[in-house]
Order: structure tokens, then sequence, then C-alpha cells
């Protein structure tokens, strides 16, 4: 079937208008440092190049940074922060030959540009438009909800989907389990998700490091809502209003890491794992993959040190206690594929066409080890038409919606998207495997509530072991038009659809 657009946060166009989205402070003393301000790039290297970001990795122990820092500076570079836990630096430099320089100093292991337009002023643009819920919408909703549902929670085909409402009688999660959504920012502000918000665990790491400055983690006006969209669905508070997240009794926290233009950069991502990993999260929302490359090819110089720098800072954070999921995107791929043709890369310049192979030129965070890949279905629990796929790549699957005229819900529901919070108070409907990835977020936060000891390794492993196994079922012709879309692989505990299964709220909560 046609591709149904890029997997950007920016909307995407599905038929009768269905709006998808993407797939879409300060750290401990001594974990990062800023560079010296007598650090002068010497007077023979060039600075009249585009001004670019750079992740350097070194052999990661206090004094090999600190000479590569000083490597940095000779090359024409200026450190932003140093994260020597992982051995992961950040600079800028205007020295067009600054990657290949550094590369040849004493203990660096890859470095490599985190994007291909230089560094300026953003505007802010149009993320497309949302599906607001109506007035006359909410008002039905409330008349139907029973005595324990919140006001919208009948228009929320996707709790009952994973068992979620049933999983709420025995428990809301516990207030001790703080997901972080590393996402556009969320607003704390919203009353559905205010009375969970964890401003500690908050921080804006758009620049490459912390920063905490109260707000920062809020979108501002103009950008991209998607991160609060993703907060409601995990932990929007079971309190007498608007809707429920999956998990709605533990904590979330807004990791901002996308710029005014809702770009994801290699250098935003890392800073953002690593804080999580420092302020005590239990799991990470992962809705987006790292640009400008869809696919970061491990034999290229520069994004051979992106997979690296990243895959760095989401070991530290699974080593520290961090559960990261990670959407597998919308373009319905099949990321177990020999080839895939790559149209929309780099996606912050000009972007070319290539054929990858997809098991060497990852999507990032989502193909890294250890991070749970997550599908999406619909209303019908069908993959969703738009969803990325591919046996031994996904791990489980999740409510992510789908057009309504392909996959239509039950009554009282009537959209087969996800309905969410969304900044001022609001709410409104979203798709993309970036509404998936938070309903497997909320049912890991309701494990690790339930098993507060337990390891990230054993939440993973509770996770899949506790999912419905689903089948690959009916050839998939997901729009009826007598052609085969995708072609599921596997058995019925594992394959390229759903991995080991939709996620089940209840089996989190009832042992």
């Amino acid at each position: 079937m046609a591709q149904l657009g890029s997997r950007r946060t920016r909307a995407l166009t599905l038929p009768v208008g269905l709006a998808l989205t993407a797939s879409l402070g300060f750290l401990p003393a001594g974990a990062a440092s800023a560079a010296p301000v007598d650090a002068q790039p010497a007077a023979t290297v060039s600075t009249d190049g585009p001004k670019l970001s750079y992740v350097v990795n070194t052999r990661g122990n206090h004094g090999t940074v600190k000479q590569v820092k000083k490597a940095i500076a000779a090359a024409g570079g200026t450190v932003v922060v140093a994260y020597e836990q992982i051995g992961v630096i950040v600079a800028h430099s205007q020295n067009p030959d600054f990657a290949k320089t550094i590369r040849r100093a004493k203990g660096v292991d890859s470095a490599g540009a985190t994007r291909t337009n230089p560094i300026v002023p953003q505007a802010t643009t149009d993320t497309g438009d949302d599906q607001p819920l109506s007035a006359a919408q909410a008002k039905s909703a409330a008349a139907r909800a029973a005595a324990d549902q919140d006001p919208m929670e009948p228009l929320q085909w996707d709790l009952p989907a994973i068992k979620a409402d049933q999983a709420h009688k025995k428990t809301l999660g516990s207030s001790k389990v703080t997901v972080a959504v590393i996402d556009t920012g969320v607003d704390d502000t919203h009353p559905d998700l205010a009375p969970n918000f964890n401003r500690g665990a908050s921080a804006s790491c758009v620049s490459g490091a912390p920063d905490t400055t109260d707000g920062a983690w809020r979108p501002k006006a103009g950008e991209s809502n998607h991160g609060t969209h993703v907060a409601g669905t995990i932990a929007a508070a079971k309190n007498g209003v608007g809707v429920t997240g999956v998990a709605p009794g533990v904590k979330v926290a807004g990791i901002k890491v996308a710029n005014p233009d809702g770009f994801f950069y290699t250098e935003s991502i890392v800073c953002s794992f690593v804080w999580a990993a420092e302020h005590g999260v239990d799991v990470t929302n992962n809705s987006y993959y790292t640009d400008p490359w869809m696919f970061n090819c491990k034999e290229d110089e520069d994004q051979g040190a992106l997979v690296e720098a990243v895959a760095r800072a989401t070991r530290y954070a699974e080593r520290k206690g961090a559960v990261n999921v990670a959407s597998a995107g919308n373009s319905a791929f099949d990321l177990a594929s020999d080839a895939i043709e790559d149209t929309t890369s780099p996606n912050d310049t000009t972007p070319g066409s290539r054929t990858i192979d997809p098991s060497q030129c990852l999507d990032i965070p989502a193909q890294l080890p250890g991070v749970v890949t997550v599908s999406a279905t619909g209303a019908k629990g069908l993959k969703a038409s738009y969803s990325n796929y591919g046996n031994g790549v996904i791990d489980v699957a999740a409510p992510g919606g789908d057009s309504t005229v392909y996959q239509t819900p039950a009554p009282p529901a009537t959209s087969g998207l996800i309905l969410s919070t969304l900044p001022d108070g609001k709410y409104g409907y979203k798709a993309g495997t970036s509404m998936a990835s938070p309903h497997v977020a909320g049912v890991a936060a309701l494990i690790k509530s339930k098993h507060p000891y337990a390891s990230a390794a054993a939440v993973k492993a509770l996770l899949l072991a506790e999912a419905d196994a689903t089948a690959c079922g009916e050839p998939y012709d997901i729009d009826g038009d007598g052609t085969i879309d995708a072609v599921c692989e596997g058995g019925k505990n594992r394959n390229g659809f759903y991995g080991a299964g939709v996620v089940n709220a209840l089996n989190a909560v009832r042992w």
C-alpha cells in the first residue's frame, strides 16, 4: 500500500483526514561540565563553516574526557556539556574539518555531526490540525459515563482494549513510580496532569544540557502538543475530570527535547536519558525518532557516532533502573526486511533517496538493544495501517489508533483515534505509534508499581510475558481493496505485527 507519510511529529495524513503524529536543571555535581572560558581554538583552525553540533564519544573516564575537551578546543570546537558517566561530549564548531580532526584525537572512539542544518534561531511552524473533542461529544460521553469513570472515558476504547479499565479496579498505580515523557514538552498545568506531575524529574534538554527553569519542560505557544497528549495517555488522573490514563496513579515527568521546529537532535536525546537516569525515573517513553536521519547507518562516521551516543545513554538509563519504551514508526515499513528505501533523510535540509539495510541502519532509539519497541493497533485489534512492523524487531503492540473507516470502534466511542490531553486544558484525538508507546509505558509503570524492587530487565520480562499473544490472522488487506498491504511473519507467541502480543494492564497488576 502507499506509504502514509513521514514519521515526524508533524501531522501526517490518512484517508478521511486522519491526522497522525510521529512515531509521531542541573545534573549531580561532577556529572556535566561546560567548556573552560579560556579554551580557545588554535589560530590556524578554520572557523568560517556553518555552525554545527557534534557528539564526541570518548573512552569514558575523567582524565580522558578532560584530555578530549582540550582537543575539541584545539580543533575549533566549544564544549556545550560533557556527560562523563557515559563518555559523551556535546560540542559546537564552525570548523568544516572538525569531525575529521577530532576523530584522530587520543581518547576519541567516534564523533559526528548531529544535524545537517546549521544552528540558527528557529521559528515555530504549524504542526498540523488536530481533531479536537467537541463540546457536544464531551457532553454525550459524560452522560454515558459510569459512576467509576471519568467523564470522557466512554470514548477511550483503548483502555478496555488492554484491560486497563479492569486493572483500575485493583490499583491505579503507585505515586512512587515516575514515567518520563521524552518529547515536545508537557503542559503540567492541565487539570488532568497537574495532580500527577513530577517537577523534580522534569527539564528541558533542547540545548543538549539540562535546563530546570520553571516551566522549561512545557511547550511554548505554537509548539507541538504531542508530548502533552502522550503524557495524558500514560497518567491522566482519575479525578472526575476529562480522560483517564493507563496508570492514573503514577507520576509523569516532562523532558523536552524537540526544538521549536519539532526536530529531535542527538544531543537533546542523550541529555534526556542521562537526566532521567539521574533523577529516579522508572520508565521513559520515546515517541519519536532521532533527527535528521530516519535510519542511522553504523558504517557512516557521522551516523555511527550518533547511534553510539544514544546507545550509551539508553544503556546508562537502564542500568539506573529505567525501562525505555519507544514507538516503531509510522511508515508501514517491515523493519526485518533486507532493504528499505529511505526518501526522507536528512529531514532538516534536503533529503535524498537511499536504500538501507535496517539491520545495519537503525531507527534510534527504537531499534537499540534493550529498548522496548512498540507497534500500533486500531480499534479492531489489527495492526494499524501505518504502523511499522518486523519479526524479531517488534516487542509488543498497543492501541495507537487508525482510520475510523479501517477500524471502527464499538459504541459509545465514535473515533478510531486515541483521545487524550492537549495543552491549555483541552482534549483531542491523535493516532500513530506515538500513541501506542505510552500505553506500553503505562503498563510498565503498573508492573513497577506492583513490583517496586524489580529491575528494568525484570519489568521488561513481565511486560512481554503478560501480553496477550496475538496471531497474525488473515492476510492483511486493511483497506479491503484486494491487495495484501503487509505480510506478518512468525507464530502466535511472537510475530512481526504484534511481537509477544498486545500489552495487558490487568495481568500487570493481578499477581
